[in-house]
């Protein structure tokens, strides 16, 4: 259970799975840590940083437009189907009983985990007075939940300096899960980037879970989420910084997946280190 499979969405490998699902993967991967640990005989927790993407249309057509964020995406330990197109596009491409995995219940559903197991979580991104508030609200949900640090970056890129004391922080704190705050793309550049530096710890970029779950923001009706109409919500809550995203960039997505799905235009198959680029085909299928 070391790794889950990952289906082709316009070049970028989203992995069909469940909150169950990834949270028993995390659970596996916090296990095996923990079980390195013990042969060492060593404090520190071993074995390689892993993360993940939660991936909602944004994410794949800024990662169609920018290589450098297939990348990042491509290289997460799971891609979860963040919104309701992806859902659909990867069940046209036959995985049927698909589900959506939202950042959001994540977030709560690895807590929930990290509580029951005693590992710490460290909350990465967003305001200062954002995390006091989810700091509070995560607490109150789960009483025994340890946070063992939080840090909201500056809205600039950080010095060298800057950010290697931010690293060796989330590293001194011992967290088993670091959150990641920052909205896509930067969560995704930022994992990818600093996973090597990190030991042994879960990174789950969760984009505007930080606002939902401190209160800043509303999330959208259920029958909103459940009929793709979450970008409406968004939208017309937030239009002075998300007109960009859903009126210019997120549209792309449905030609591009029907023309995929089609075999009008085919994307390349390998995820892990390859750069996917899109290429006019005339037979049909992946």
């Amino acid at each position: 259970m070391e790794q889950l499979a990952k289906t082709n969405i316009l070049g970028v490998g989203i992995t069909p799975t469940s909150y169950d699902e990834v949270v028993r993967l995390c659970d596996h991967w916090l296990a095996s840590r923990n079980t390195r640990r013990a042969l060492r005989g060593s404090e520190r927790p071993g074995g390689r940083t892993r993360y993940i993407a939660v991936t909602s249309v944004h994410g794949i057509i800024t990662s169609v437009l920018d290589p450098s964020v297939r990348r990042c995406i491509n290289r997460a330990d799971v891609a979860t189907p963040d919104g309701m197109p992806v859902v659909w596009a990867l069940r046209s491409f036959g995985c049927r009983a698909q589900e959506r995995v939202y950042g959001p219940t994540l977030t709560l559903a690895l807590c929930a985990m990290a509580e029951k197991r005693g590992h710490s979580i460290f909350l990465y991104g967003s305001r200062p007075e954002t995390l006091d508030s989810l700091n509070d609200n995560l607490l109150l949900q789960y009483p025994n939940l340890r946070i063992a640090g939080s840090f909201s970056p500056p809205f600039r890129p950080l010095t060298e300096g800057e950010s290697a004391e931010i690293l060796q922080r989330i590293t001194d704190s011992g967290a088993a899960f670091v959150f990641v705050g920052l909205s896509t793309p930067k969560q995704e550049l930022w994992m990818a980037a600093h996973a090597p530096q990190l030991d042994g710890m879960i990174l789950v970029g969760v984009g505007a879970a930080f606002d939902f779950h401190a209160g800043n923001l509303r999330q959208a009706p259920r029958w909103m989420q459940r009929s793709g109409l979450e970008w409406l919500f968004r939208l017309l809550a937030e239009p002075r910084r998300l007109w960009r995203r859903y009126l210019l960039v997120t549209p792309l997505f449905l030609p591009l997946w029907c023309l995929q799905r089609l075999g009008i235009l085919q994307f390349w198959r390998r995820f892990a280190f390859d750069e996917p680029r899109p290429r006019m085909v005339k037979s049909a299928g992946l």
